[in-house]
């Protein structure tokens, strides 16, 4: 169930309700791509956020494991998250994940971006996703904050 201020499947109740998140509000509540698949935000601060998603057996490839396609799009949800919680609209410039161990179907895998640098439009934020608290998987992207549209 979401509140009044949240129309998206994907923030949890009181994720992102102050006015200085209404960019991540709107964004989210347009992604199709993150709500198939299941993720949940859990928290969501300035430069920060964690979430969640659980495994489901269309997620799985021919070795019985998680596609490493659905964690790498679970690591950019919560990375444009992170990057997206100052209030400008910001994109991937470049992204890249290290596959650690594997998840399988039924697995609750959580993840956590951090912001670690921004300077000028640019910035990092790095990802970690854990299965049983256990990393599996490290993705780092770099952003590029938009320019304003005129309006």
């Amino acid at each position: 169930m979401t509140t009044p201020h949240n129309e998206s499947p994907i923030l949890a109740d009181g994720v992102a309700e102050g006015p200085e998140f209404e960019h991540v509000r709107g964004m989210f509540a347009a992604d199709r791509a993150t709500a198939w698949l299941g993720a949940r935000i859990d928290h969501l601060s300035l430069g920060r956020c964690t979430g969640s998603f659980e495994v489901r057996p269309e997620m799985c490839n021919g070795h019985g494991t998680a596609q490493g396609g659905f964690l790498y799009t679970f690591a950019d949800s919560l990375f444009a998250d992170a990057c997206n919680s100052p209030g400008e609209p910001a994109v991937a410039a470049y992204n890249s994940i290290h596959y650690i161990a594997p998840a399988f179907e039924g697995d609750v895998v959580t993840g956590e971006a951090i912001l670690r640098e921004s300077w000028g439009r640019n910035g990092i934020v790095d990802v970690v996703l854990r299965r049983d608290g256990q990393a599996i998987a490290e993705f780092r992207g770099t952003f590029r904050v938009l320019p304003r549209r005129a309006t």
